[in-house]
């Protein structure tokens, strides 16, 4: 199969689709790879270390559309990049579809086969795809809330851990999954208190196994949101439901109800947020003020750190890469967790999160 990795142009993201040692997994089993000119440059691999690697490198990210039977980047493609897909060509990426219906029916008018990382499945029942860049985003969402609560920030000019005689930073972490364990662990780490919500108690028993004393865990209802999230310094919303779009946790109108300079930092923006006053931002301006509290709301934060991101990434998307290019879509039939990912073939919706997100805004 061709293979093709056009340069990511969502701003300030600088991750990539296939990382050379990824590329030379492809060729080395007979397939071939289009890497579009400077598409490593953020992870500090340069065009010569793709050739090394077995790629031939094109000059622009039209080659790599035209050419490919199969697109593999980071995240959803761009409006200049869906209008370049073919009903003959396998996209596969981040989609997240039911909080962007624009790209949906841009992909759909394709009629591209596209398969989404975020809702392949495995034998566990998890997000295999999806959990390497929610551990990034998970540990990076408290670096960026503890650099927010400074007052040259916006927040309430706190020191995350405290020193002795002062208390340190009161953090929330709504959703007890990959993103809010890696959360706490951080924020624990950086010597906060700490505490997690979520709606399922076995999960939150299993967060007590864990950590033990260092986190207080709570039964995720909208009193205990609003009680929690009125004294905290930092809420972290990491609350996913695979594939939809995230439900909205803290209201308007309670937002007035949190201390002035308290920082929000939102996970769950790609799915359309988790909070009501969340909007997407980008790393070139990242935050903004509703209320007196700081919202952060970065929908690409893995690509601030885009070595990391990048290997962890193709660590769990190479094995699916490498099924669709022995197999093409045929690769579907072959594994339902595989399939789990589609979400959209010959112009038609096939993921039901999305269907109704779709219905939703029809309504």
């Amino acid at each position: 199969m061709l293979i093709g990795v056009p340069k990511e142009i969502k701003v300030r993201e600088s991750r990539v689709g296939l990382v050379p040692n990824s590329v030379a997994e492809l060729t080395g089993r007979g397939h071939s790879v289009l890497v579009e000119t400077g598409a490593g440059a953020g992870i500090g691999a340069g065009d010569d270390v793709y050739r090394a690697a077995g790629a031939e490198i094109v000059a622009s990210a039209a080659d790599v559309f035209a050419k490919a039977e199969m697109i593999v980047k980071v995240k959803e493609p761009q409006p200049n990049e869906w209008v370049q897909l073919s009903a003959d060509q396998i996209l596969f990426t981040y989609l997240h579809l039911a909080a962007d219906m624009a790209q949906t029916r841009g992909l759909m008018d394709s009629g591209c086969t596209a398969i989404a990382y975020e809702t392949i499945t495995d034998d566990a029942g998890g997000l295999p795809l999806l959990a390497p860049m929610s551990e990034v985003a998970g540990r990076l969402s408290v670096i960026e809330g503890a650099a927010n609560l400074k007052a040259n920030a916006g927040g309430r000019g706190l020191l995350i851990s405290g020193v002795p005689g002062t208390s340190p930073a009161e953090v929330v972490v709504i959703g007890g999954g990959v993103v809010g364990t890696n959360a706490a662990k951080m924020a624990i780490g950086l010597g906060a208190r700490v505490t997690v919500l979520d709606r399922s108690v076995p999960r939150l028993r299993q967060l007590d196994d864990i950590f033990g004393n260092a986190i207080t865990t709570r039964y995720s209802s909208r009193a205990i949101v609003e009680e929690v999230c009125r004294e905290a310094d930092l809420v972290i919303g990491a609350v996913l439901i695979p594939g939809a779009s995230a439900p909205k946790l803290i209201s308007r109108d309670f937002l007035s109800s949190m201390k002035p300079g308290s920082v929000i930092v939102d996970v769950a923006i790609d799915q359309g947020g988790c909070f009501e006053t969340s909007r997407a931002t980008t790393h070139d301006d990242p935050t903004y003020i509703v209320d007196g509290v700081v919202h952060y709301c970065v929908a690409n934060m893995p690509g601030s750190v885009p070595l990391t991101s990048s290997e962890a990434l193709n660590n769990a998307t190479l094995p699916h890469v490498l099924a669709l290019a022995e197999h093409g879509v045929a690769a579907l039939d072959r594994d339902p967790h595989l399939a789990n990912g589609l979400n959209v073939r010959g112009g038609e919706v096939t993921f039901d999160a999305v269907l109704e997100a779709m219905q939703a805004e029809a309504a």
